[in-house]
């Protein structure tokens, strides 16, 4: 076998091709690619890991806002309204736990003068008296013969004299106004009491007295000049 002198040994180590090398370039590459994808999985796990407790936390205000709507929308209702007729002024107290859709129709009207020159249909003495919308002819003999007969029935406060309210009316055609008289056991299947006279009881039993025919209804006529809301009573 020939053998292979020195120098032929060296051309050949020449000739070899060496390994190939990374460049610097490509090193610090690759790692910016793998600490991107770190901090992108890291900045999804902690969205997805803090999602619950910020909606939790939006929700809390959101919440209160809506507590503090109602809340406001109960307060900044008017606490009293003053009745003006031909006879003098009548202040009632609006209760504020009333029936609301009750408390802001009735609101409603007064603002938009409703009320202003509507008569007090019917004067029942010893009962109610009623301004408003409604026919009362039939009602009005019921109730009479329903309060004789009740005799000594326990009374509520919602019984009492001098107590206002509107009738019960699922369809909401009309608002009518009574004033009770005289404490009257019946009312609840009747009306939705809403406020309570606290001046000018005195004009209550004017009207109270006034001459009306058979069918209930002053032969003078005598109606409401006027409503004004009022935050504060009068002193």
């Amino acid at each position: 076998m020939a053998r292979i002198k020195p120098k032929q040994l060296l051309i050949q180590s020449k000739t070899k091709k060496a390994p190939t090398r990374i460049s610097y370039s490509t090193i610090v590459t690759w790692n910016l690619i793998v600490i991107l994808v770190v901090l992108s999985l890291y900045a999804t796990y902690r969205h997805w890991h803090h999602r619950p407790m910020l909606e939790t936390e939006m929700d809390l205000p959101r919440a209160e806002h809506v507590g503090r709507s109602e809340d406001s929308t109960k307060t900044s209702r008017p606490s009293y309204a003053v009745i003006d007729t031909a006879k003098g002024s009548i202040t009632i107290e609006i209760y504020k736990d009333a029936s609301a859709d009750v408390v802001d129709r009735f609101v409603s009207l007064c603002k938009s003068n409703h009320f202003k020159g509507m008569p007090f249909r019917h004067v029942i003495k010893n009962f109610v008296i009623q301004g408003g919308d409604f026919d009362f002819n039939g009602a009005a003999q019921e109730w009479i013969l329903k309060a004789k007969a009740s005799g000594e029935n326990a009374l509520s406060p919602k019984h009492e004299a001098f107590m206002i309210g509107t009738t019960k009316n699922p369809n909401n055609k009309g608002f009518d106004l009574f004033i009770t008289t005289a404490p009257i056991p019946d009312l609840n299947d009747k009306l939705v009491v809403f406020g309570q006279v606290i001046n000018g009881q005195d004009i209550v039993q004017e009207i109270e007295e006034v001459d009306t025919d058979e069918h209930y209804q002053p032969k003078t006529p005598i109606g409401i000049l006027n409503i004004t809301l009022k935050q504060q009573a009068l002193s």
